[in-house]
């Protein structure tokens, strides 16, 4: 095969990219629910502050509102979601569905965040909540089975950065970590919250080997990437985005890393990266100008995706989509990714390896053979046309 005929065999189509085995990290449970979904929940429960009740006109109103620039407006969208997340049926209900779409969209294996503290003005205890959402994904991975798809999907157990609960969440992350529970997160306004005031949450799950990802270097920059690692000790960043701002592009195209940029490329650390969500809050104006393309190139360990599906109006799918438009990506990029992703999971190495050789390398082989197969269609037909 020739590098051209190469290349062309390996740029994905739409349907490929579906196909595709993927791996997602950065996904939030109130930031990807159905419109649909929510026009029901909120008529079961009473909710009575969504801006629309039709489901199509809703999930626009949520795309409008979360890409309008305005802050107020893309936190008003969250109020709507959890606003009818507040009993155990409708948990249930939401991770159930998350894990079909999910499943439904390629990817193999998500970790999927929420706060469980926004969920208890129904009554519901800390430990319901998690038992709940529990329950849906479980659900979900086998509801996704009987329709021919393969997901696992793990719980992070997210923290208010603004809140004062770190430690008491850190704990419930603690008791369930072999019950479906994977991890543990920090989310909220970077601004005026750095990291550093959870410290005792960030030391007990060191204490107690636990994992944990802190949303870091989305809006506020190097200082909060900085606080997430040398203080916190984050396994991995949320967003990071703004690393970006540690390295330095020449007009003869060399590029020279700061030490904390030189730091999280060496040490492996890896980036949540969300390149629809990071165009919405001001990262990049455009996917070809996103920081994801020399990330990379300087072979960062990059990962691709979502954070709000419904906000974003994104996929894993769209998102790659975006990517391999914006730069020519190919399967093997694609792959490079998804292997990037599943190696930065937390669950255990075994179950890593398997998955990235059992499932997530075969299955991109297999994408990458079908042009062998187009191309021996295509030369019988023609033989047939001639003989």
């Amino acid at each position: 095969m020739t590098s051209e005929t190469a290349q062309k065999a390996n740029t994905p189509s739409s349907d490929q990219i579906r196909r595709a085995p993927k791996v997602l990290l950065h996904d939030h449970l109130d930031g990807g629910l159905r419109p649909g979904t929510i026009v029901e929940l909120a008529r079961a429960s009473g909710y009575t502050q969504l801006p629309e009740t039709d489901p199509a006109k809703l999930g626009v109103w949520f795309h409008e509102a979360a890409d309008s620039g305005s802050l107020e407006r893309y936190l008003e969208t969250f109020s709507h979601t959890v606003g009818v997340m507040q009993s155990r049926e409708s948990l249930v209900r939401v991770a159930r569905e998350c894990a079909e779409d999910l499943a439904e969209d390629g990817v193999v294996y998500a970790e999927v965040r929420y706060a469980p503290e926004q969920h208890l003005e129904g009554g519901l205890s800390l430990e319901e909540v998690v038992e709940a959402v529990n329950e849906g994904f479980r659900e979900g991975e086998r509801i996704a089975r009987e329709n021919g798809h393969r997901i696992r999907v793990g719980a992070l157990l997210t923290a208010m950065r603004h809140a004062a609960r770190a430690l008491e969440i850190a704990e419930l992350a603690n008791r369930y970590r072999d019950l479906g529970v994977v991890g543990f997160d920090i989310a909220g306004a970077e601004a005026g919250h750095p990291p550093t005031r959870h410290l005792d949450a960030f030391e007990y799950l060191k204490r107690e080997n636990n994992h944990f990802t802190i949303h870091a270097g989305e809006a506020f920059g190097l200082p909060s990437i900085w606080q997430a690692l040398q203080w916190c000790g984050a396994d991995r960043l949320g967003h990071g985005v703004r690393i970006i701002d540690d390295i330095q592009v020449h007009a003869d195209g060399s590029v020279k890393l700061g030490r904390l940029a030189s730091y999280v490329r060496d040490k492996r650390i890896p980036l949540e990266l969300c390149p629809s969500s990071n165009l919405q809050t001001g990262a990049a104006d455009s996917y070809a100008a996103h920081p994801i393309g020399l990330l990379r190139r300087l072979h960062f360990r990059a990962t691709v995706n979502t954070d709000n599906r419904l906000m974003s109006h994104t996929s894993m799918s769209r998102e790659f989509e975006h990517l391999v438009d914006a730069f020519g990506y190919t399967l093997d990029d694609m792959q490079w990714f998804s292997v990037n992703a599943m190696k930065s999971s937390f669950i255990p190495f075994d179950e890593r390896l398997a998955m990235i050789n059992d499932v997530i390398k075969p299955g991109y082989a297999e994408l990458k053979s079908e042009w062998l197969f187009r191309q021996t269609t295509s030369t019988s037909d023609s033989a047939t046309e001639e003989g």
